[in-house]
């Protein structure tokens, strides 16, 4: 019998997948646990059409993230921080200061936790940093670090 899973099952597949399963496990499980429905020719449609609609807003979002990355690519984004007599800083340069600095500088906004540090920025110079903006779409950048002595 060809049911369309109204959520995930273990063993069986995704949601809004269309599987074919035995008469009995559909009837005695995924029924009337409300883990699926019967895949009529309509509802095949309705379940083609809201995978194709998501298709869409997936390629959507992943041309806006390409978009976003060729326009950070290569740019340089200064932090001011307090720092000793050899370059050293008071604490470090975080993921939310470099957001803060990007959207005041160059007016993207990224989520501080899209950052790629490998490690906290603790001196004073340049740095280069990732930023991961969709799975597989990055931007490299350089933060450049200036020290206020104190």
């Amino acid at each position: 019998m060809k049911v369309i899973l109204l959520a995930d099952v273990k063993g069986t597949g995704k949601k809004q997948e269309i599987v074919n399963v035995s008469d009995g496990y559909a009837r005695n499980f995924l029924f009337p646990k409300g883990l699926a429905k019967e895949a009529t020719p309509g509802a095949a449609k309705e379940v083609e059409k809201k995978q194709a609609a998501e298709r869409a807003r997936e390629m959507e979002r992943r041309l806006t993230a390409e978009k976003k990355a060729a326009s950070l690519r290569g740019k340089v984004i200064t932090v001011k921080a307090k720092c000793g007599a050899q370059g050293r800083l008071y604490g470090s340069v975080t993921g939310a200061e470099i957001a803060e600095a990007l959207k005041e500088q160059h007016g993207v906004e990224v989520d501080k936790r899209k950052i790629d540090l490998s490690e906290p920025i603790r001196t004073v110079g340049e740095t280069d940093i990732v930023v991961k903006l969709y799975p597989e779409i990055s931007a490299k950048m350089t933060v450049r670090v200036t020290g206020n002595e104190a």
